[in-house]
């Protein structure tokens, strides 16, 4: 055991210097099982009248466009797979609750007994990250660039820029067919740039 955690019959004691003050905490889960383990330590922090310790448990995600099928669809997609974030006051009770909440394997730390709060900064990053609502996203082409497409029907044709469309993220392109080229619209995300 370290000095923050000293192991007292059977119990783990957490140091002083942790209790006087809230913080963020990283705990480590099952794979996949993140929205779960949210569920979970919050019905077990009304069940356990722990709310006066445990104050917010958040799965971190942020929202991310992605292609299939030729649709753009926007999707939430986690930042940390394998990560909740805790914030909590550290007491004996409020580790124990939640580190035996199912399908948790502990705080990240030096070990999984010894939690190591998140500094202001990473905090502020994640949440930054996590309250970014704007999926819009920077069309970083230029007309005349040589570009492969990725997705669609003319998926692994070269073809040139010809257009941009800034707000609606899509770009016209001119695609060699049959010796002439052709102006294909496309979105953004279905070219790369060669």
């Amino acid at each position: 055991m370290t000095n923050t955690q000293k192991q007292k019959g059977g119990k783990a004691e957490i140091d002083a210097s942790l209790k006087s003050t809230r913080h963020w905490y990283a705990i480590h889960t099952y794979s996949g099982y993140e929205d779960a383990v949210e569920r979970y330590l919050k019905q077990r922090l009304d069940s356990l009248q722990m709310n006066d310790k445990i104050f917010a448990v958040i799965v971190p995600k942020e929202k991310k466009i992605k292609i299939k099928n030729g649709k753009r669809r926007t999707v939430e997609e986690k930042i940390y797979p394998g990560y909740v974030l805790v914030d909590m006051l550290l007491t004996d009770d409020s580790w124990y609750v939640v580190r035996n909440t199912p399908r948790v394997t502990g705080f990240v730390g030096a070990d999984a007994a010894t939690p190591l709060p998140l500094s202001e900064a990473e905090v502020q990053e994640l949440m930054g990250r996590m309250g970014e609502r704007d999926t819009k996203f920077k069309v970083d082409f230029q007309i005349g660039d040589l570009v492969k497409i990725i997705d669609g029907p003319f998926k692994d044709y070269d073809a040139k820029i010809s257009e941009i469309d800034s707000e609606k993220g899509k770009v016209k392109v001119l695609v060699p067919i049959f010796g002439r080229d052709t102006v294909v619209e496309l979105d953004s995300l279905q070219v790369q740039k060669i």
